[in-house]
């Protein structure tokens, strides 16, 4: 991160706010769904381009982990090969080049489109709920502290 080290005094980059907290949250639920290697750096670079925590942003990609990888990206195949009308074919994910070069280069498209999708709702979802509970959080504390006054 050394070319970008001028941008990294930025408060946004690195503060609990709602505002840099709760986008940082969706954009490492997107990118946890990507089929790509490196969300963690994916998802720190994005959020230094967008402005937003970029710690949250890398840690909120762990969704994905050797226990959830599987399902998710086979999920993210099934939706993409529904909505492209294809027979969606059963398959084992596992983390080998024969893999990618047997497997991978027939499903990719549907994969692809799946995991953007699911992605993209993932992130829509994660937003909204963590603005809600933040929002809510927040009411609940003016609430005790302005009771807390008038007594």
């Amino acid at each position: 991160m050394a070319p970008f080290r001028h941008l990294l005094h930025d408060h946004r980059l690195w503060g609990i706010r709602r505002k840099t907290v709760v986008p940082a949250v969706a954009l490492g639920f997107f990118i946890a769904f990507l089929p790509f290697p490196g969300h963690p750096l994916i998802a720190a670079l994005a959020a230094l381009a967008l402005r937003i925590n970029i710690p949250v942003a890398a840690l909120a990609t762990f969704i994905t982990n050797p226990v959830t990888i599987g399902p998710m990206y086979y999920f993210a195949y099934r939706v993409g090969a529904g909505l492209l009308s294809m027979d969606p074919s059963g398959f084992e994910f596992e983390l080998s080049l024969d893999w990618v070069t047997n497997t991978f280069v027939y499903i990719w498209q549907p994969m692809l489109l799946g995991a953007v999708l699911v992605g993209a709702i993932a992130a829509l979802l994660g937003f909204v709920v963590l603005d809600l509970l933040w929002r809510s959080s927040l009411a609940d504390y003016k609430t005790r502290k302005r009771n807390k006054r008038n007594r």
